[in-house]
């Protein structure tokens, strides 16, 4: 009996034309349940397709013979094994499919929001937790540190290792840069590139450790937040010379580049070919253009996305490149995912520099309306906030566009955005210039920070700018991305610990952490009404209230020391009279003059 088995799995293992499944597995009791499988193998369509103890709702052929997609019925569909059976006259073979359990109310996942605070890595750059996954076999790029654009060794262990350091720096969610696998020559630590969107690049770790950090994370009531690509794949992505339709991405007789012009996007004057350059343009040459127009593309890019969220137990996804997406693709991409889990989070990244384009995109915009368009997006990043913090902080005298009135003129216009609160508020990311490479100045960073940290919306750290980290853009982005001091063997500062950072270092992380862990509490920071007033003599006022607490925010952006009457903001200080200041203990008499020292901040609970 035994002897026969073997040939039987002989046999069918000659026959056998497999060499990919996507997904490669699905759950039971999903919304999602016409899963839409993707076999992969020389000549696969040439084969009859059926399947056991379910329904086969579609099979899609291309022109490419090495593809072949069958939509099956999973809507009544127990936790089990299904296995399909590829016939081609009188040759034969099966593959099995599973179908999970799926995590006990896993739809109703909260997603972070505005009591978070999101904590930015470049993975490759932040700790190297096992040096044995330097390099790998099954990519190109090999290990090496002494190049600033290097793959440098970090890696999911090296985030894991670190997590009680970030818990004591008081954030909440971590958002790492993309994780999966970027099989490019050079250049692919950042991983946006990306070969294969199954699979976490083994540089990094395997898909088993990615759910172990998601694990940890939530020990540690802190969530993930997967760094998500719809725009492009990377030139290596497996398919790409394999392509399953010729409109899989979008070609042109000659390379060419996006333009770049995401106002062509809804600019009702701009001529079509601007407008297809932005959406169908490549963003680089080693990033071809993902075409989700295509249904296929589309439905391919979503259960993709449901997989991750499902299989890791994500908490959220920042997308990049987002407003370069097919507009009506994306659309459906991000609905389809907010349907199956309605509590869920996404930012888009809408590198945009007017409030009303940025609007654009949140959901349900009323600016999007006017041609009938909703983007389904629940959260866009606040890119004019961060143009303003870009100079502020350098306009010692204020003017009528100088100074600290740039950053009320920005929340003027909060009234475009359908949820304000939601909007992800942020001093730097990975693709600008370092904050403290633009303030090496402390008293800045404390200004900085405390504004993001009580302003509405979610505040995202890039990771070191707790410490101090600088670094210069006009360098290179490397320099932007350097080594967190620490996080290799034989690093002689170690600031993932207190008696490893320097004085600076220690100074720049204690108030961090201070300011970060009081925030966690205070739901009038989180959601409470903002009234601020017009800022005099580089002097910003707001205040972060609801009905049962009040916190007075003071910033003082001018080089001298400036005091001023608090009767002016009578309407917030009603009868409280008493401000107690959260980083220093200070008391204040509200009744009192308020003197403020230059280039500080004053952050008063009232009582």
């Amino acid at each position: 009996m035994k002897k026969y088995l073997i040939l039987v799995l002989s046999s069918i293992s000659a026959f056998s034309q497999i060499d990919k499944v996507e997904p490669p597995f699905w759950w039971s009791g999903m919304q999602h349940t016409d899963v839409q499988i993707m076999f992969y193998g020389k000549n696969i369509a040439q084969n009859e397709v059926t399947v056991s103890n379910t329904t086969i709702k579609g099979i899609q052929k291309t022109e490419n013979p090495n593809y072949i997609f069958v939509t099956i019925d999973t809507k009544n569909t127990s936790t089990q094994e299904l296995v399909f059976t590829f016939k081609n006259k009188n040759k034969s073979f099966t593959h099995p499919y599973s179908l999970k359990l799926r995590k006990e109310n896993s739809k109703n996942r909260k997603g972070y929001d505005a009591s978070d605070v999101i904590y930015l890595i470049m993975p490759d750059r932040f700790a190297n937790g096992n040096s044995a996954n330097d390099s790998h076999v099954s990519v190109t790029e090999k290990y090496s540190r002494d190049l600033p654009g290097g793959r440098h060794g970090g890696d999911i262990e090296g985030i894991v290792k670190n997590l009680d350091y970030l818990n004591q720096l008081g954030v909440t969610a971590v958002w790492s840069t993309p994780l999966c696998e970027d099989n490019d020559e050079k250049y692919s630590y950042h991983t946006y590139g990306q070969s294969d969107v199954y699979k976490i690049d083994p540089r990094y770790g395997t898909n088993e450790d990615y759910l172990k950090m998601s694990q940890q994370l939530h020990t540690r009531n802190m969530k993930n937040i997967m760094d998500y690509v719809t725009n492009h794949w990377g030139w290596k992505h497996w398919m790409i010379n394999d392509l399953p339709t010729h409109d899989w991405i979008h070609q042109f007789p000659e390379f060419t580049n996006s333009n770049y012009r995401m106002t062509t996007q809804f600019d009702e004057n701009a001529a079509e070919i601007d407008a297809k350059y932005c959406m169908d343009g490549w963003f680089v040459k080693s990033m071809p253009d993902l075409n989700q127009a295509n249904p296929l593309v589309n439905n391919y890019l979503i259960q993709n996305a449901l997989w991750w969220i499902e299989y890791a137990d994500l908490d959220g996804f920042r997308v990049d490149t987002y407003s370069y997406c097919d507009k009506k693709g994306i659309a459906e991409w991000t609905k389809a995912i907010t349907d199956e889990y309605p509590y869920f989070n996404i930012v888009g990244e809408v590198w945009m520099h007017d409030q009303a384009q940025m609007a654009y995109w949140q959901k349900d915009s009323k600016i999007g309306a006017i041609q009938s368009y909703n983007s389904n997006l629940p959260s866009v990043m606040d890119f004019t906030l961060h143009d303003a913090i870009g100079t502020v902080f350098n306009e010692d005298k204020p003017g009528w566009d100088k100074g600290m009135i740039k950053i009320y003129e920005n929340f003027t216009n909060d009234f475009l955005y359908p949820n304000p609160n939601n909007l992800l508020v942020f001093l730097e990311n990975h693709d600008t210039q370092r904050f403290n490479q633009l303030y090496p100045d402390f008293k800045k960073y404390q200004m900085g920070l405390t504004l993001i940290g009580t302003i509405r919306g979610i505040p995202q750290l890039y990771y070191g700018t707790e410490i101090g980290m600088a670094g210069n853009k006009d360098k290179g982005d490397a320099d932007i991305r350097q080594d967190f001091p620490g996080g290799w063997i034989g690093d002689t500062n170690n600031a993932f610990t207190k008696s490893g950072r320097t004085e600076t270092q220690n100074k720049y992380f204690d108030f961090t952490s201070k300011l970060l862990n009081w925030r966690k509490n205070k739901i009038v920071i989180h959601s409470g009404k903002t009234t601020h007033y017009i800022p005099e003599n580089n002097v910003y006022v707001y205040f972060r209230h609801n009905d049962t607490e009040s916190v007075m925010v003071i910033i003082n952006n001018s080089t001298e020391k400036q005091s001023f009457k608090t009767k002016r903001f009578q309407e917030n200080i009603a009868s409280y009279t008493k401000g107690n200041d959260v980083i220093s203990a200070t008391d204040f008499n509200l009744k009192n003059d308020i003197t403020i020292d230059a280039k500080s901040v004053l952050l008063l609970e009232l009582k």
